[in-house]
């Protein structure tokens, strides 16, 4: 999650100092890290020193785990101040690329559509959600910003409703809708005498608010943990008290997609899974004073791997291959 705090009530250059300095001392996370540390830059309004976050990552000699979303994010900060040939290069090289991930297509419909480039705006919205929403049966809650913000820009343009539109409405769960928060006369309202439409205005406010409050409230996905058959095999070796949680590898792997199937049923949203590792989870066992043995400590190390971003979103998009690792695609594989 990006910080949004103003500038008068958070020392942003400082808390950027601090992340960057924590990220030397977890280079597993210095992704999510430097990050963060690049958004507390451009709130300070230092964007060349912004630029240079995103260049360290994407010059980094080890992989990136969103490579997509860091171009997508440096394009955006260079656009912002006067690097507008550089930043339109970029997003048309991440067009061309089609990430499986709907947060670049985000980043870059909203930069395009901040510089009144409606047009392009809708297009690059419109080309995620073919990408990542053709032939889905429920679109993942990542996408749903999306459909959303795709919404939101035919509006402004005048264009009908199509199918991904009423979707878009369907998934809105506000009480007023999203015709209404997307209307492009509502600036008039703002401005008005009548009362009633001031009381209008005032509602759709509240309601925006509600829904940036509960995006918030879900900052990072209810993820379930995954080891990899090596690394389960050592984990058990080591701990053998943990048998009990894990009979084979091959039930862990459905006891995993037997769960977010039942969690997805029952209308749990931003569902994902988080990969562990023997050396992170005893580090983090030594962090809380407890037992890798005992299986109490497994949920709360899962959780702690989905705040700090580690979490793959579930189901994967079309396409994707299987969070198990198999090689295979999702829907040949788990998702059967």
């Amino acid at each position: 999650m990006r910080p949004d705090t103003p500038a008068e009530n958070v020392d942003h250059t400082a808390e950027a100092a601090r992340l960057e300095r924590t990220a030397g001392l977890y280079p597993e996370d210095a992704e999510a890290l430097l990050l963060q540390a690049a958004a507390h830059l451009e709130l300070a309004g230092d964007r060349p020193a912004a630029t240079a976050f995103y260049d360290r990552l994407l010059s980094s000699p080890e992989s990136l785990d969103t490579p997509h979303l860091v171009r997508a994010l440096k394009a955006s900060n260079l656009w912002e101040y006067g690097h507008e040939a550089e930043a339109r290069a970029i997003i048309e090289g991440l067009r061309a690329a089609a990430p499986r991930d709907p947060a670049p297509w985000v980043i870059v419909a909203e930069s395009l559509e901040s510089h009144d480039e409606l047009e392009a705006a809708e297009a690059a919205f419109t080309e995620g959600a073919g990408l990542l929403l053709t032939d889905v049966t429920e679109p993942p809650y990542s996408t749903h910003p999306l459909l959303f913000g795709r919404h939101r820009v035919r509006r402004m343009l005048g264009a009908p409703h199509d199918d991904w539109d009423l979707l878009a409405d369907t998934l809105h769960s506000s009480p007023v809708s999203l015709d209404e928060l997307h209307d492009p006369k509502r600036v008039w309202s703002l401005g008005s005498d009548n009362p009633a439409e001031l009381a209008a205005e005032i509602s759709r406010l509240r309601a925006e608010l509600g829904a940036y409050r509960e995006a918030l409230s879900r900052p990072f996905p209810v993820a379930v943990l995954h080891w990899p058959s090596g690394e389960l095999t050592e984990l058990l070796a080591a701990y053998p008290t943990l048998e009990t949680e894990y009979p084979s590898h091959e039930e862990h792997l459905e006891t995993i997609e037997g769960s977010l199937r039942e969690l997805s049923a029952s209308g749990t949203p931003n569902l994902g899974i988080v990969t562990g590792t023997v050396p992170s989870y005893e580090a983090f066992a030594a962090s809380e004073g407890a037992s890798p043995g005992d299986g109490d400590l497994l949920p709360q190390y899962a959780t702690t791997l989905a705040a700090r971003g580690r979490a793959v979103a579930w189901p994967p998009q079309r396409g994707a291959s299987c969070w198990c690792g198999s090689g295979s695609a999702y829907e040949g594989c788990h998702g059967v």
